[in-house]
């Protein structure tokens, strides 16, 4: 990050002034990401009782026509083309950041010293020392009122946060393996075409902070612990691409004309790691896996028991209580829809199950609670920049011929 952006001076924001009853929200990204977002913020407040109702203030991106679309179908009430124009409307208490990577930083700080909330989209930035400085941001306007928050949006599945409850009450005893894949099969095809996700100086990397965020996110998250060191290899298959022709709001985009343009990100990387209990952990993130349209997988094994978990079957988490008789012992199905589970109170009767949408949804219902009690921001971007320090790990690992390479702790 230039030095400027971190140490010009800026005279302390005032804590963010709400209309009575309301949050507004700003958006900066309106693709794939931008539309998931808004279905969140639209939908919050019809389903929760919340202390504060989302309000679609603007959205905003550089191209007019698109983002005059985008607002005019997600719901938004206004749309900008510069984000400091965002940033600085009245009306806009939280910044919500929906960009590639390389941006974030430069939002998010800009953002908070602004005087505003701020939600970003994981992974948190592009390098370490960009998170770094985010969480400085953070840190500082903490302190006047604010929060900062990453969007690890998988955190926000029922199951998962039942499972978590579940090992947070010790039924799975201590820990002895965390295994994590995440797969997808977008980028199978070499003709699919180049798109910022696939270029270092948008993406910062590949299936690696693509994928490997979320399920390095949710390792950490459902042990209750962190990863020290990791050992990984990493490939890139398939190393040009023809160019990307017109816009879409999908990952993949159209292919152009003959041109092409090279690869500068991993399509795949494989890691093993231990957490600081000691507990052994294995991760797999691929865009070239033919098949897995969006394949997120968790099994995690302890003494007492076993826990595991498939995105595609997302209603779903399979529990192992190692403590009943072998005879009748053996893997129960528990569909998470019940009032009792996460999330669940709020939406329909048992049996009916939820889909991906409804993890955006439940990020803006515990956006909304965090700003309105004050309370800690959870995930934060201190946790963000754990994960990136586990990324950077990684890649100087698969760089160095798989050696162990420490994860720095947060001292």
């Amino acid at each position: 990050m230039a030095r400027s952006q971190e140490t010009e001076a800026h005279a302390p924001a005032p804590p963010p002034q709400q209309a009575p009853g309301t949050l507004g929200v700003g958006m900066v990204g309106y693709a794939f990401m931008g539309a998931a977002h808004s279905q969140g913020w639209r939908t919050a407040g019809h389903v929760f009782d919340l202390p504060l109702r989302p309000a679609l203030a603007a959205i905003c991106g550089r191209d007019r026509a698109a983002v005059d679309a985008a607002a005019a179908r997600h719901g938004w009430a206004a749309a900008e083309t510069d984000w400091r124009a965002l940033i600085a409307r009245d009306d806009v208490q939280l910044v919500d950041i929906c960009t590639p990577g390389d941006s974030h930083a430069e939002i998010a700080i800009a953002a908070l010293k602004a005087g505003k909330h701020v939600l970003c989209e994981k992974p948190l930035a592009n390098t370490v020392a960009e998170a770094e400085a985010m969480v400085r941001a953070a840190e500082a306007a903490a302190a006047r009122g604010q929060a900062a928050i990453v969007g690890f949006n998988y955190r926000k599945v029922p199951a998962i946060s039942y499972a978590r409850r579940l090992i947070a009450q010790g039924r799975l005893g201590p820990l002895r393996h965390v295994r994590a894949t995440y797969l997808q099969d977008w980028l199978v095809d070499p003709a699919t075409p180049l798109t910022w996700r696939l270029r270092r100086e948008h993406a910062g990397s590949g299936a690696l902070g693509d994928l490997g965020a979320h399920i390095v996110d949710l390792a950490q998250y459902l042990s209750g612990d962190l990863l020290t060191g990791v050992s990984a290899v990493a490939e890139t298959f398939v190393r040009e691409r023809p160019l990307r022709a017109g816009a879409s709001s999908g990952p993949s985009g159209d292919a152009g004309a003959a041109e092409r343009g090279e690869v500068t990100v991993d399509d795949a990387a494989i890691f093993t790691g231990r957490l600081a209990s000691g507990a052994l952990a294995s991760f797999e993130a691929t865009r070239m896996a033919a098949g897995r349209k969006n394949a997120l997988r968790l099994e995690i094994n302890g003494e007492l028991g076993s826990l595991a978990f498939d995105l595609e079957r997302l209603n779903e988490l399979s529990f192992h209580d190692h403590t009943e008789p072998a005879a009748t012992a053996g893997f129960r199905r528990i569909l998470v829809t019940e009032p009792e589970h996460p999330y669940l109170e709020a939406w329909w009767p048992p049996g009916h199950g939820l889909g991906y949408e409804h993890t955006f949804v439940h990020q803006a219902r515990d956006v909304v609670r965090t700003i309105a009690e004050g309370a800690p921001p959870v995930p934060s971007f201190a946790d963000g920049l754990q994960v990136q320090r586990v990324l950077a790990a990684v890649e100087e690992s698969a760089a160095k011929n798989s050696v162990h390479t420490p994860v720095p702790s947060a001292s």
